[in-house]
């Protein structure tokens, strides 16, 4: 039987951080970092010691399986990625899924509140969403340019974490705006949930985990107003990704 995720704030996330410290971000923030000696400890980081580190770790504790890389393989432009918000760490997850292509994260202002969390996670390529609007001029031109230079940035459009939530939730409209702003494809990505077998169901409660990539959607109307154009995709992209998670 699925969990079932109910709460009365669907956009409040189920688990709460200690954020002490203030993240002050102003129209000078640098979203996305790109100096050369930046890159090299971000990428002495995430491929030196993060990725095969998580390789194992995600292993161990969820079984991970990765499935639908080939939807990738041949990738050849920037593209904006979507998955549902289930697990504290399963952008650890996303970025195993991409293999050894570079992904940026965009997440709340509040994970860079946290302290030492927040250096090691700017290091990781997240990205603070900001709060206040003077704020988001800034904030879409950084991501449009690295869009447009062939990066991938990944969004959670259900906004909040939800646990084990085994359902897709509602879509918030930013991660499609890109989208369709920058011609690109979005990759939907699905995170389900299965029983543990074997040895494994005698030693953990909670569930394994599989990652499935689907086909990447690209919606191209030029007759038809952008308004329109961001609901419709981000209605197809929901759809595709319930029914890939009602699949047994």
């Amino acid at each position: 039987m699925k969990e079932q995720c109910v709460k009365e704030n669907e956009n409040e996330d189920i688990i709460h951080m200690y954020e002490p410290l203030e993240l002050n971000i102003n129209e000078k923030y640098q979203y996305i970092k790109e100096g050369k000696v930046f890159s090299f400890f971000s990428n002495l980081l995430y491929y030196g010691l993060a990725f095969p580190v998580l390789t194992i770790l995600d292993k161990i504790i969820y079984d991970l399986k990765i499935e639908g890389k080939e939807n990738i393989k041949n990738l050849k432009t920037g593209a904006i990625s979507v998955s549902n918000h289930v697990l504290i760490l399963d952008c650890t997850m996303i970025g195993l899924a991409f293999g050894l292509r570079k992904i940026y994260f965009t997440t709340r202002k509040g994970s860079f509140e946290i302290p030492f969390v927040r250096k090691l996670i700017k290091l990781l390529r997240a990205i603070p969403i900001p709060t206040k609007m003077s704020n988001k001029e800034c904030f879409v031109k950084q991501l449009d340019e690295a869009l447009q230079k062939g990066k991938i940035i990944h969004f959670y459009p259900e906004k909040a974490l939800w646990p084990y939530c085994e359902k897709i939730r509602n879509f918030k409209s930013g991660a499609f705006d890109f989208a369709i702003r920058n011609n690109i494809p979005v990759i939907p990505i699905v995170i389900k949930f299965r029983n543990p077998k074997g040895i494994r169901k005698m030693l953990k409660k909670k569930k394994d985990v599989t990652i499935k990539i689907l086909e990447p959607i690209t919606y191209r109307n030029p007759y038809e107003n952008k308004k329109d154009g961001i609901a419709k995709l981000k209605e197809q992209v929901n759809k595709a990704m319930e029914a890939q998670l009602n699949l047994d």
